[in-house]
């Protein structure tokens, strides 16, 4: 896949929104602390020096960053890092679902089989990610009727 501009931008445009909203509120945010700066310098009768004002901001912009994004960011990009790993509650309901897809096309017989391991190959997401727990003799078994040995 060649990218270009149209596909950077359109693949990539909610994280493209986001960064104009970023950039806009912080632009907002330290013009408006600016004005507020120079109101408070005239109150006290001195002139508004740049230097106190990039160290107030720049405490003010910090403190908001940890308070916010920083949490928020963890909360997003932690949660969706961890679930992209293969944590246990990345795969809340797939194992049922991926057992009940592999019995109906075991019932397709050997076509179903190769469907099946197709289906692995392409689709294993992690090296890591558990393979399946049901063996095919198992299985076999199981859509036969016999019923599993009790454990």
């Amino acid at each position: 896949m060649k990218l270009n501009a149209k596909t950077i931008f359109k693949g990539y445009a909610y994280a493209w929104l986001t960064l104009g909203f970023f950039l806009g509120s912080l632009v907002l945010h330290w013009w408006f602390g600016w004005k507020a700066f120079v109101d408070e310098a005239a109150t006290h009768h001195q002139a508004p020096e740049m230097n106190s004002y990039l160290a107030e901001m720049l405490r003010d912009t910090f403190e908001n960053w940890q308070s916010e994004f920083l949490q928020l960011l963890w909360q997003v990009v932690g949660l969706a890092y961890f679930l992209y790993l293969g944590s246990p509650s990345s795969h809340e309901n797939d194992d049922r679902l991926e057992a009940k897809v592999d019995a109906l096309l075991h019932f397709q017989g050997d076509r179903g089989k190769e469907i099946i391991v197709q289906l692995d190959r392409h689709f294993m997401r992690h090296p890591r990610e558990r393979q399946p727990a049901v063996g095919d003799d198992e299985l076999d078994r199981l859509l036969r009727g016999e019923r599993p040995p009790m454990v």
